[in-house]
């Protein structure tokens, strides 16, 4: 066929079309019914930060040697520590985490020495304000909130 009669009669186009029709019957279509079904997440997904805890004496594992905000690329992790005059151990008194600049590239969790901080599959992050982004020591020992559209 000449090439001026496929321009006029729109050739590609038309086919373009039949590829499209021909995938838009129901079998083809795949629609999660999301928050009733709850999608499967991959084996290596990192989401949602956690502070471990010890279960034989319910504290936090975190040994307050601040290699994770050293590790961080956003420099979102703030890590507050106090010397116990007697232990001679430094004590966690506060750690904040913004999830707002957070890239979840997992740096953090690898430089850990003792696993304290973890990157969960926990996805539901979303927050109506800035300061819901930034979450802190409590906040991170209890996990994230179940999302209210369950």
């Amino acid at each position: 066929m000449p090439e001026w009669l496929r321009r006029f009669l729109l050739i590609d186009l038309i086919q373009g079309m039949l590829v499209t029709f021909r995938t838009q019957h129901p079998k083809y279509i795949n629609t999660e019914q999301y928050p009733e079904e709850r999608p499967r997440v991959a084996e290596r997904y990192r989401g949602a930060p956690r502070l471990n805890i010890n279960p034989e004496n319910g504290e936090t594992l975190c040994i307050a040697c601040d290699l994770c905000a050293i590790a961080c690329p956003e420099n979102l992790i703030v890590v507050g520590s106090v010397r116990n005059p007697e232990t001679r151990r430094k004590e966690l008194t506060t750690f904040t985490y913004d999830l707002s600049r957070c890239m979840f590239c997992g740096l953090c969790e690898d430089a850990c020495p003792v696993d304290a901080l973890e990157l969960t599959q926990d996805f539901e992050l979303a927050s109506f304000t800035r300061e819901g982004q930034i979450w802190d020591r409590q906040m991170l020992e209890e996990g994230p909130r179940p999302s209210p559209y369950r």
